[in-house]
């Protein structure tokens, strides 16, 4: 290679001092938090693109002053369009994630946050696709020519995998849940919290904490129990008394029924019931019927606990007692058997 024209690209090196600048540029954008403001980010993805650029600068200049004939001019602006693109949808990518995480914080619906995620990105990719097929003289016809018969192909082959897309779909238009809520079906063995809702399946974490991943098109042929949207948890239990605290049965109904009234954390506004409902084999039992305000499971499990002491107190309170299986075998005397 001539001495004098590398001197001569060295002396006048602006691409060299371009690409220089760019990656020290660069490099101190990158090392910012990925947390910074949309001004920073902004800044980041024009380094990365002037970096680029100054790369294909400096490989035109080696075509130009040393005639490198394994770098083809044509390959230069390829490679450049194309990291660009690349770069921006990268850039894009986290963008969109930071604005969902936004939108997901504020308006407290991760499952909507999730899907304009993905539509966004879904977006963006056929946009970059649309563009390289008119860029490398594929027309826009054939592209949608090609996609059409592809489409068939692909539909005929993996009706499963369309299945299942189109059934998330139908999950994020239809709701029966959301991120975060607590479900269980009575068909299938399943419960948990909701994590993920993807586009081909869902992921459920149980409440031993091993995930579980269901297909979408299983939830449109089983039933959902949303526990996650109940208005009210209920109390519903029957105790039994003996039978020999037959006459105090009116007198604890009612002290039940006053004890339920003056707690602060059950409805009043939902039916309480407290009612002599049942002549047992070895009890007489009392329903107990009410709802708790509130829809957290730990707060209305601890309801649900100081209830149950006050009734045991009640009870105990009026000189009654709880009854256990019992049975009462009776001896008839033989007259004629002397004694």
């Amino acid at each position: 290679m001539d001495e004098k024209k590398i001197f001569e690209f060295l002396t006048d090196g602006y691409a060299i001092a371009a690409v220089v600048t760019a990656i020290l540029f660069y490099f101190t954008i990158r090392g910012q938090k990925r947390s910074a403001n949309t001004a920073m980010h902004l800044t980041r993805v024009c380094a990365a693109c002037a970096l680029v650029m100054a790369i294909s600068l400096c490989a035109r200049e080696l075509v130009d002053k040393f005639g490198a004939t394994f770098i083809n001019p044509r390959y230069i602006n390829i490679f450049q369009h194309v990291a660009i693109v690349l770069i921006l949808i990268r850039e894009s990518f986290l963008g969109i994630d930071r604005f969902c995480d936004h939108l997901a914080r504020t308006s407290g619906d991760a499952t909507s946050a999730r899907i304009v995620s993905r539509l966004l990105k879904a977006s963006i990719c056929l946009c970059a696709i649309l563009f390289f097929g008119e860029y490398m003289g594929i027309s826009f016809a054939g592209l949608l020519t090609f996609g059409g018969i592809g489409g068939i192909a692909i539909g005929l082959a993996g009706k499963n995998i369309l299945g299942n897309f189109f059934s998330g779909l139908m999950l994020y238009f239809d709701r029966p849940f959301n991120i975060g809520d607590w479900i269980k079906s009575p068909d299938r063995n399943i419960e948990g919290t909701v994590v993920e809702i993807g586009w081909r399946m869902s992921k459920i974490m149980t409440f031993e904490h091993y995930p579980v991943y269901v297909p979408n098109d299983i939830f449109s042929s089983i039933c959902i129990e949303n526990v996650g949207r109940i208005a009210n948890y209920r109390i519903k239990l029957q105790i039994g008394l003996r039978y020999e605290d037959a006459d105090r049965i009116q007198a604890v109904a009612d002290a039940l029924k006053k004890m339920l009234h003056d707690e602060p954390r059950i409805d009043k506004g939902q039916e309480i019931l407290v009612v002599f409902n049942e002549f047992a084999s070895s009890s007489l039992n009392i329903l107990i019927y009410c709802y708790a305000k509130t829809t957290n499971w730990a707060q209305f499990m601890q309801t649900q606990h100081d209830v149950y002491l006050g009734i045991v107190s009640v009870v105990h309170g009026l000189g009654a007692d709880f009854a256990f299986p019992t049975q009462t075998l009776y001896l008839e005397k033989d007259e004629n058997k002397p004694e």
